[in-house]
């Protein structure tokens, strides 16, 4: 049978709970199909890029599917029609990973607290708000200023002194 990693997105005021009665819904859809689900992973609530379905929000779940492609197009059928579902997305792939998904790597790492000399999380150093520009002093991003030479500068308003004003009323003579 094929397989498949299938990511949904349910709304920010579902509980938890309520995301794993979700998925165990449908996994109960595949399996009365004769497919089953390997792996179910919830990635937790978390901040979309863009406003969906007017939510900020969402709870993010994945399943690795081993499951003929008519038992997925009935899931995902009633996904669409099921008003907790948001957004979803299905692709067929030659073999599930053995490890946990990246977005659980991520977990991982984020639990393990700073890291590194420099303190890279969490800990700016003395870098302050200037961000990771180093000390480049009175440079810009493209290094220091051109040298100007002897141009007249500019005042408040109107053209440098250099120039000749003309006359705009009478058609610039």
């Amino acid at each position: 049978m094929p397989l498949y990693e299938h990511v949904f997105l349910a709304r920010q005021d579902a509980s938890s709970a309520q995301v794993e009665q979700l998925t165990k819904e449908f996994s109960d859809i595949l399996q009365e199909a004769g497919g089953k689900v390997t792996r179910s992973e919830y990635w937790g609530l978390k901040t979309l890029a863009y406003k969906i379905k007017k939510s900020r929000k969402a709870h993010y779940t994945m399943l690795n599917i081993d499951s003929v492609p008519a038992a997925v197009d009935e899931m995902e059928r009633r996904m669409r029609i099921s008003t907790d579902i948001i957004r979803f997305m299905t692709i067929r792939v030659e073999e599930h990973e053995a490890e946990p998904s990246v977005m659980m790597r991520k977990q991982d790492r984020d639990e393990r607290g700073p890291r590194g000399p420099r303190g890279d999380r969490g800990d700016r150093g003395d870098r302050g708000d200037r961000g990771d520009r180093g000390d480049r002093g009175d440079r810009g991003p493209r290094g220091p200023r051109p040298d100007r030479g002897d141009r007249p500068e500019r005042g408040p308003r109107g053209p440098r002194p250099d120039r000749e004003a003309r006359d705009t009323t009478t058609g610039g003579e």
